[in-house]
């Protein structure tokens, strides 16, 4: 099996150590999947474009879909970092397993978003129309529904990267669900 080092700023490209330099400034560290994109000279960027990008979705809807998505490809890495993110976006410790068990009983709207963003990712892109008409009618638009789907594809990749490489989780381990 082929094992994926977490290269050090030293061993990537000069554009790649600019976005360490840039990530070391606002985040503190550099993150170990971002560090693997860095294995290309182009992945590292064009992910960071892509998850950056302006979007309909506030940074709490963002996390509500980056927790399912990465719930349901089982991604270690991804539920470990959204996990902390969530939390610095004002979700609590029930509500993040809640909602990585997919659903939100404390905000009908994230409800919806949830159950939608589940519902696309364990049928690999296809929707029932049920959520999206749920979706819908929770008050969230077209624009949000794409927006939803891109935030989706984003998420997959990285649950990918980190199922395939396997870098070691620099996050606190998400705590397991409970199994019913």
């Amino acid at each position: 099996m082929a094992t994926f080092n977490v290269p050090t700023r030293e061993q990537v490209s000069a554009n790649n150590q600019a976005i360490f330099d840039n990530l070391e400034k606002a985040v503190g560290f550099v993150p170990n999947l971002y560090a693997t994109y860095a294995h290309s000279e182009n992945a590292l960027a064009n992910y960071l474009n892509l998850s950056n990008a302006k979007t309909s979705l506030s940074n709490k809807e963002k996390e509500v879909v980056n927790l399912i998505v990465s719930e349901v490809n089982d991604c270690q890495y991804c539920k470990a970092a959204h996990t902390a993110i969530a939390k610095m976006n004002g979700f609590n410790d029930d509500q993040i397993l809640e909602l990585r068990s997919g659903s939100a009983s404390f905000n009908a709207k994230y409800d919806a978003l949830v159950r939608l963003a589940q519902n696309i990712t364990e049928n690999r892109g296809a929707a029932d129309q049920d959520f999206v008409d749920r979706f819908l009618d929770a008050g969230y638009t077209k624009e949000n529904l794409i927006d939803t789907i891109v935030l989706i594809g984003d998420k997959t990749i990285s649950n990918y990267l980190h199922k395939v490489t396997q870098v070691p989780v620099d996050f606190p381990v998400a705590p397991e669900l409970a199994t019913v």
